[in-house]
């Protein structure tokens, strides 16, 4: 299925034409003849463009099969199944890491003939037109999506000469490059905030101007609780653990509730909600707009001592998460509550309001940057897409010199 024309130059194949799709061991066989231990790559591992290695597991296969399920530099690796949107999605292998196998969810992609660079392939995969393809012959079920080595030998591809696809390769790389460097810039900025806030919210580091000693009292005489019932026409609110607390039709999941309004909890600008069964992993979030609340809840209004966003940095901080757990009741680990009731008792350590206000401007010039590096991401990646768009199905050419085509 290709729907759209490409140039006369091009060639029209199908992936098994170009390469071999290699499957990859399958865990949890016994009786293992001549075993040997290799790192292997699970489909955690395999992100759409790129690697994550933070974490390689070890896998045992017979010592006679190691060619057969061994990576090698070039290959194109595509998982088998996940989100519709990570469905097929691929990167190239450069050999990372030494003597690695890969999992049967995992496919390695070999080229057999030098018609295609392993690059082009990868990054057609990730187009618009590799895209619709693994979705319009995949199973899918809700939310999940998967394909197998049959359908995807029989991806169609447009095959340009290769100097036109190492010229391409070269263009579209020079897009993954900023991305790439613009999403390490902003690891290393969330992390300098992290630093920032266990020093600031901690007082181990104080600001310039600030001397007066902080104090310390139960959490019951910094926050009230508030018991309002929800008002019709306010937008519902919830807590997100990466987000804070967000408009619930933003959000990906779907979330129905049969509940009206009024038994729905009031909260309002200024206020911090958080979830009782998730507030030991510090599930709470600051409302920057009135709205309502699901009752699981508890709403707490900060007292006129308290920067509301100071305390909204300060609930994330991870030793006051840790004492967040440590006053949750429950049964099992899985359904620890934090009662309000419990939350008040706990004993927590804030300076002056002049200072909290001070720190938390601090903090929010951290998230401005951040915020700023991660739109920076979105519109690379979509002027990458937008070009991909047009190359890799030549509506747009590359000019070619003399002796890159002598070359190819």
């Amino acid at each position: 299925m290709m729907r759209f024309s490409i140039p006369k130059s091009w060639r029209k194949k199908k992936l098994a034409d170009i390469a071999d799709v290699q499957t990859g061991i399958a865990k949890g066989k016994k009786n293992i003849a001549d075993p040997v231990t290799r790192p292997y790559l699970r489909v955690a591992n395999v992100q759409d463009g790129h690697l994550d290695l933070s974490e390689i597991k070890t896998i045992e296969v017979s010592r006679h099969e190691l060619d057969r399920f061994s990576l090698k530099v070039g290959d194109v690796l595509f998982t088998e199944g996940g989100d519709f949107d990570k469905l097929g999605r691929g990167t190239v292998w450069q050999g990372e890491v030494p003597n690695c196998l890969h999992q049967n969810h995992v496919f390695a992609v070999r080229m057999k003939n030098g018609d295609m660079l392993p690059y082009f392939l990868a990054t057609y995969a990730a187009s618009f037109w590799g895209r619709t393809y693994f979705l319009s012959c995949s199973k899918q079920t809700t939310n999940l999506a998967s394909i197998n080595s049959t359908q995807l030998k029989e991806m169609p591809l447009p095959v340009p000469p290769l100097p036109e696809q190492r010229k391409i390769a070269a263009i579209l790389s020079t897009w993954d490059r900023s991305i790439e460097l613009t999403e390490k810039l902003i690891v290393a900025k969330q992390r300098r905030k992290q630093a920032l806030m266990q020093q600031l919210l901690t007082g181990k580091v104080r600001l310039p101007r600030f001397h007066d000693e902080w104090t310390t009292c139960k959490a019951g005489n910094l926050f009230a609780k508030r018991s309002e019932k929800g008002i019709a026409g306010l937008p519902t609110l919830s807590v997100t653990m990466q987000n804070g607390l967000v408009r619930r039709d933003t959000i990906d999941r779907k979330m129905d509730t049969t509940l009206t309004p009024e038994e729905h909890l009031l909260i309002r600008r200024g206020d911090i909600a958080y979830n009782m069964m998730r507030m030991w992993q510090g599930a709470s979030g600051l409302a920057d707009e009135n709205g309502i609340v699901s009752p699981a809840y508890v709403v707490l209004s900060p007292m006129d001592t308290v920067f509301p966003k100071f305390a909204a940095y300060f609930f994330k901080l991870p030793y006051t998460v840790k004492q967040f757990e440590d006053y949750s009741f429950g049964l099992t680990s899985d359904r620890l509550r934090l009662y309000y009731k419990d939350f008040s008792a706990i004993k927590m350590r804030i300076p002056p309001l002049g200072e909290q206000e001070a720190i938390a401007d601090f903090l929010l010039t951290c998230d401005s940057e951040i915020k700023l590096l991660e739109a920076r991401v979105g519109r690379l990646a979509s002027q990458k897409n937008g070009l991909m768009q047009q190359l890799l199905t030549g509506k747009i050419r590359v000019q070619v010199d003399d002796a890159a085509k002598e070359v190819g």
